[in-house]
């Protein structure tokens, strides 16, 4: 019987998972046009083929590979818990131990892979000061003490499990980078010349000015015009603003589309609501979770992905509802 169920189980879990390029393309098709996977992933094959291929590189199925794989910055990212959890399922975590400082300030991880001596990795609120994220709008600011404990967590699980996570990056990590379009300065042909040195530094600037100007008159555009305007997600405008940037482009090429590219970034922000219902039942199953594992695995998937599309109220009542259940259950 119990045999039975194990082939049950099996089969279940395998239920979506491809045998061949074919098998995975029709998967793909068949998830892009689904509303329940994740609003990146709609409409667009081509991402979720390449989702559910990262996902099995590090051991995810089909399904978890969408809802744990976030493309940030155009970079393939996995969220905190998932993570962890990929870690845990390798069989080589002997150990893991978080900790958060009596004053909230600092946040340790140690884990211990087994064979080894335990890594500890600790990530302070100066740490956060030094890197520009403290006091900064969004997660750092609605709940910082679960950001430096994510943060220290990213930082032991990948200096020790890198063959478990080959390579991947953190979601929150990479959310708290800025995507700048304004291009890369324009290396001078001849040596470094001091300003206003005379007319070798005159024709190293009218030399730079003119490479640049160069990019913006050769380049149509019109292509990148049409995706910021289609862009239906912040993170499908991120990956646009980062092949912009990669351009280099000259004024005023440089300044026309990096205005409508705010303009549009601040139309998808407003646009993004999330209802009031789903912030409620994100706190019962906060209220009604019996272990942290379990509270963090809801902050991971129901609401870590959603704070773009929250206001600042709604944020402060779900990570009210977290702290509070997470003294609870640490008491």
């Amino acid at each position: 019987m119990n045999a039975i169920v194990k082939a049950n189980q099996n089969a279940a879990a395998n239920f979506l998972t491809p045998t061949s390029l074919q098998e995975a393309m029709q998967i793909a098709d068949l998830l892009a046009g689904s509303d329940i996977v994740p609003k990146d992933y709609q409409r667009k094959p081509g991402n979720i083929l390449v989702a559910m291929q990262w996902g099995a590189e590090i051991g995810l199925q089909p399904l978890q590979a969408l809802q744990n794989i976030a493309v940030i910055n155009g970079r393939p990212s996995v969220w905190g818990d998932a993570m962890l959890a990929l870690v845990r399922s390798s069989g080589l975590l002997e150990f893991i131990r978080e900790e958060l400082s009596d004053n909230g300030q600092e946040a340790t991880c140690t884990v211990k892979r087994k064979g080894q001596e335990p890594v500890v990795s600790k990530f302070s609120m100066e740490d956060a000061k030094k890197a520009g994220l403290s006091g900064k709008q969004g997660p750092w600011t609605q709940y910082p003490k679960r950001m430096l404990k994510l943060r220290a967590r990213s930082y032991a699980l990948r200096d020790e499990f890198t063959d478990v996570l080959k390579g991947m990056a953190i979601a929150e990590e990479e959310q708290d980078k800025e995507i700048d379009i304004t291009p890369a300065a324009v290396s001078a042909e001849s040596g470094t010349v001091k300003a206003n040195s005379g007319s070798s530094a005159l024709k190293q600037r009218m030399a730079k000015k003119a490479a640049v100007d160069s990019v913006a008159t050769e380049i149509d555009l019109t292509p990148y015009y049409q995706r910021i305007d289609n862009a239906t997600s912040l993170d499908e405008l991120n990956q646009i603003g980062a092949d912009i940037a990669a351009l280099n482009l000259g004024e005023p090429a440089k300044s026309e589309i990096g205005n409508l590219f705010k303009a549009k970034r601040e139309e998808l922000k407003a646009n993004q609501v999330f209802p009031a219902e789903s912030v409620q039942s994100v706190i019962e199953e906060i209220n009604n979770t019996a272990d942290l594992d379990a509270l963090n695995a809801i902050m991971a998937s129901r609401f870590e992905p959603f704070t773009a599309q929250m206001n600042d109220d709604q944020i402060m009542q779900i990570n009210s509802a977290y702290e509070a259940q997470e003294a609870a259950l640490t008491a």
